[in-house]
């Protein structure tokens, strides 16, 4: 009977031992490698699906390190998903990225505006004090917040040329010949750890995936168009645009 327990006892060692290692070497597998230059916080914050966020600091802001990627707002209410017909200002949608939910993981979702601002009102404020769609202690960067880390990349003599390739990630964008642009030698981008891929966006159909990057801020203009902010592979910098609140960008949140 000893010698029965001890076997048991033996077994229950080794596989703990395996499961353990096993879920280490997940682990690394799943972890993001980033540049030197990169101050990187790693498992920054965990949102309510249980998706796990790296974060950069960047300047005195701390981004996510990746597209947000969560089904469901902080209170736990469902998000739908849209489709390629499935177009809205008013009700949230949510959106896979080039409508493939495998792609996910790398590109998180796509949100129109009435999901990413979860029934709050535009603001140019910083901080924007919108959570929205953010995990709690995060928030949605307003156009004043964006603005922010635009002017202090181009304060850093090492980005001043090339603000959108110290965001953009390595992999992915389609090959530029511009020089300094995000698909010219690819290699040297992401030098702040910000990994922003090429996503593209929404708008009755997917536009620019593979080419280009959207974001939403939570501020309106004077026209009530969405601000949001925009990288393509033939450019060195980001630019402001202008969208319609059907419109599914990627979201990215700020530490509060």
């Amino acid at each position: 009977m000893k010698k029965t327990m001890l076997l048991i006892l033996a077994s229950v060692l080794v596989a703990t031992f395996y499961l353990t290692a096993c879920d280490r070497e997940n682990e690394k597998e799943n972890e993001r490698e980033y540049p030197v230059t990169a101050d990187v916080i790693r498992n920054a914050v965990k949102d309510i699906d249980g998706n796990k966020y790296d974060a950069v600091r960047i300047g005195d802001q701390v981004w996510m390190a990746e597209n947000l990627k969560t089904t469901r707002f902080a209170d736990g209410t469902e998000i739908p998903l849209g489709g390629e017909a499935s177009y809205s200002e008013e009700q949230p949608l949510l959106y896979y990225p080039f409508y493939s939910a495998n792609l996910v993981k790398n590109f998180g979702y796509l949100y129109n505006w009435s999901a990413m601002i979860h029934g709050a009102g535009s603001s140019n404020a910083n901080p924007s004090g919108v959570q929205g769609i953010c995990p709690n202690g995060w928030h949605v960067p307003s156009d004043t917040e964006w603005t922010q880390l635009m002017d202090y990349l181009k304060s850093q003599p090492m980005y001043v040329h090339q603000v959108a390739k110290s965001l953009a990630s390595t992999k992915g964008w389609t090959y530029s010949e511009n020089e300094n642009a995000v698909g010219n030698d690819v290699s040297t981008n992401n030098a702040t750890g910000f990994s922003a891929v090429p996503t593209g966006w929404g708008h009755h159909g997917y536009v620019g995936d593979g080419f280009s990057a959207s974001f939403w801020s939570v501020t309106l203009d004077s026209a009530g168009k969405a601000q949001g902010f925009y990288m393509h592979t033939d450019n060195s910098d980001v630019t402001r645009i202008r969208g319609d609140k059907h419109a599914a960008f990627s979201v990215r949140c700020l530490r509060d």
